[in-house]
C-alpha cells in the first residue's frame, strides 16, 4: 500500500473514534444494562464503521471482496443512516425523561430509518451500475434509474436528520444547565451545520447533473471534508457529556492523591490498627485515594496519645503574622504531626490527663493543607529556627 492510499484525513478521525470506543468498552462491560451506555457505544461503533467504510481504499476493497461493483455505496450509506437514527434517539434520551412516549418516539425513529436502509438496498439492487466509481459515484450515476433514487434517498435522510436534530437542540439549549452537556451540544450544532454544508454541496452537484451542468467538484472536493468534520463533531458532541465529568473526576482524584502523598509518607511509620486490604497500584484511582485517606486518619487515631495541642496553638499563632489562616493552620498541623511522629518513635506519649482522646478537627479536617505544607515547608516556614527544627525531620 502506498502512503497516498492511507488517506490521512480519514485515518486520523477513524483512529480517534476507535480509541474512544475502546475506552468505552470497560464501561459497557460493567454497565451493559444501562440503555444510555449501550446507545453511546453503538453510536461510536457506527461512527467508526462509517469512517472505515468511506475511506477510498476500503471502498475499493469492499467492492473487490464481494465482486459487486459499487456495493460499498449501500453499505456505507446504510451505516450513515443508522448513525443518523442513533443520533436522533440519543438527543431524545437527553431531552426527555424515561416514559412510554419517549420510547415510542425512539421506536418510530428506528422504524423510519430501517425502512430507509431497506430502500437503499432495494434501489441499489434494481440499478445498473457496472462501472466502479470511488470518488464520483453520486454525480456519475445521478441520472441512472434507481441509482438516482438511491442517491436522493440517503441525502434526504441525512439532511432531514441534521435539520431535526439541530432544531431539537436549538429549542432545548437554553434549558440546559450542565456545562459539559452545553459543550457537547455546541459540538453537535457545529457538526450538524457541517453536515448541512455537505448535503448542500452534494445536492447541488447532483442537481447540476440533472440539468446538464458539471458541478462535480462540489461533490468530490467540497463535500467530503465537511462530511468528515460532521461525523467527528457529532461523535465528540455525544462523548463530551459522559466522558467530561468522568475525566474531571479522575483528574481531581489524581490531584488529591498526589497532594496527600507527603502526609501519607510521613505517617507510614505508624502501623495500621487493623489489617488492611491490599490495593494494587492498578486498582481504580478513587479506591486508591480512599485507602490513602483511610490510612492517614487511622494513623492519626494512633498518634492521639503523642499529640501536643499546645504546640499546635503556639505554631498557629507564630505562623499567622506571615501567612493566611489556611496556610498557618496547615503549617501548625504539619509541625505538630511531625512532633507526634517523633514522640511515637521514641515511645513517649504525653500525660493522658493533659491529652485529648482524639486529634481534633483542626487537624483531621485539614489534611490536604497540612500535606501541602509538608511539601513546601522550607519555603513557607517563616518563624524562628527553633520551632522549625521539629518539622524538618519529616
Amino acid at each position: 500500500m502506498e502512503l497516498s492510499d492511507l488517506h490521512i484525513p480519514y485515518v486520523v478521525p477513524t483512529l480517534l473514534l476507535a480509541v474512544a470506543l475502546l475506552c468505552k468498552a470497560p464501561t459497557l462491560a460493567r454497565a451493559w444494562r444501562d440503555a444510555d451506555v449501550r446507545a453511546t457505544s453503538l453510536l461510536l461503533a457506527l461512527a467508526t464503521c462509517v469512517f472505515i467504510s468511506v475511506t477510498p481504499v476500503n471502498i475499493h476493497r469492499i467492492n473487490a471482496v464481494t465482486g459487486v461493483p459499487n456495493i460499498a455505496a449501500p453499505w456505507a450509506y446504510s451505516l450513515l443512516t443508522a448513525f443518523c437514527a442513533t443520533c436522533l434517539t440519543m438527543i431524545t434520551r437527553w431531552r426527555e425523561a424515561p416514559s412510554a412516549t419517549r420510547a415510542r418516539k425512539m421506536r418510530r425513529v428506528y422504524m423510519i430509518y430501517t425502512g430507509i436502509i431497506a430502500g437503499l438496498w432495494v434501489t441499489f439492487l434494481l440499478a445498473d451500475v457496472p462501472e466502479e466509481r470511488i470518488y464520483d459515484l453520486d454525480t456519475h450515476y445521478a441520472n441512472t434509474p434507481f441509482m438516482r433514487e438511491h442517491i436522493v434517498l440517503y441525502l434526504v435522510a441525512h439532511l432531514v436528520s441534521a435539520l431535526v436534530a439541530a432544531s431539537m437542540i436549538g429549542t432545548w439549549f437554553s434549558q440546559v444547565e450542565s456545562r459539559w452537556l452545553k459543550a457537547g451540544l455546541v459540538c453537535l450544532q457545529a457538526g450538524y451545520a457541517s453536515g448541512l454544508v455537505f448535503d448542500g454541496a452534494k445536492i447541488a452537484a447532483v442537481s447540476g447533473r440533472w440539468n446538464s451542468t458539471n458541478w462535480d467538484f462540489l461533490s468530490t472536493n467540497v463535500a467530503p471534508p465537511f462530511a468528515l468534520l460532521d461525523a467527528v463533531l457529532v461523535a465528540v458532541g455525544f462523548i463530551i457529556p459522559q466522558a467530561g465529568p468522568a475525566l474531571h473526576q479522575w483528574f481531581s482524584d489524581r490531584r488529591e492523591y498526589r497532594r496527600l502523598y507527603p502526609l501519607w509518607r510521613a505517617l507510614r511509620v505508624i502501623e495500621p490498627s487493623s489489617a488492611q486490604a491490599r490495593v494494587s497500584r492498578w486498582a481504580p484511582l478513587d479506591l486508591r485515594l480512599l485507602q490513602r485517606e483511610q490510612h492517614i486518619h487511622d494513623a492519626m487515631l494512633r498518634l492521639a496519645p503523642f499529640f501536643d495541642a499546645g504546640l499546635y496553638t503556639d505554631a498557629f499563632e507564630a505562623a499567622q503574622p506571615r501567612h493566611n489562616a489556611t496556610t498557618a493552620r496547615g503549617l501548625a498541623g504539619a509541625m505538630t504531626i511531625c512532633s507526634a511522629i517523633e514522640a511515637f518513635r521514641e515511645g513517649a506519649p504525653r500525660d493522658a490527663s493533659e491529652q485529648p482522646a482524639l486529634i481534633g478537627p483542626d487537624i483531621t479536617e485539614h489534611i490536604h493543607v497540612i500535606s501541602d505544607c509538608m511539601r513546601r515547608r522550607r519555603r513557607l516556614l517563616g518563624w524562628q529556627a527553633a520551632p522549625t527544627e521539629s518539622i524538618t525531620h519529616a
